[in-house]
């Protein structure tokens, strides 16, 4: 009497496991755009924060604020345009915005500056 036995999995099994890795993927997705929105805005905000430095320093050195990022010397992040609407001797705003996320910026504003929308507090970015 010979017992003869097949291993390997059935099909239920694999129809089980594929399943759950579809579960789990549709978990994970969402996590991950939202993730990714958000260094999206973090590199926004960054670039502004920089951008402050480098207006302070040119400040300093020529006693206005400049509008030319050249002048400032001033590179922006992959993705990330950073615009200066106004500059002149006693403030300046600033602006920026990522490629991926549409109609999403970020502004501040220093001194006698107008505010940008969404921007309502002095040296406080704010985002849309």
């Amino acid at each position: 009497m010979t017992n003869s036995r097949k291993s390997g999995f059935t099909l239920i099994e694999l129809l089980i496991v594929v399943v759950i890795i579809g579960i789990l993927a549709s978990i994970a997705i969402p996590k991950f755009a939202s993730t990714k929105s958000q260094a999206f805005l973090a590199a926004m905000r960054s670039d502004l924060r920089n951008l402050a430095t480098a207006e302070e320093g040119y400040y300093y050195s020529n006693s206005a604020y400049s509008s030319n990022l050249s002048q400032l010397n001033f590179l922006t992040s992959a993705g990330v345009t950073v615009t200066v609407p106004e500059a002149t001797a006693g403030g300046w705003s600033g602006s920026a915005t990522h490629i991926s996320l549409g109609a999403e910026k970020c502004t501040v504003y220093f001194g006698t500056a107008a505010a940008v929308a969404p921007s309502t507090l002095e040296g406080r970015i704010t985002c849309n």
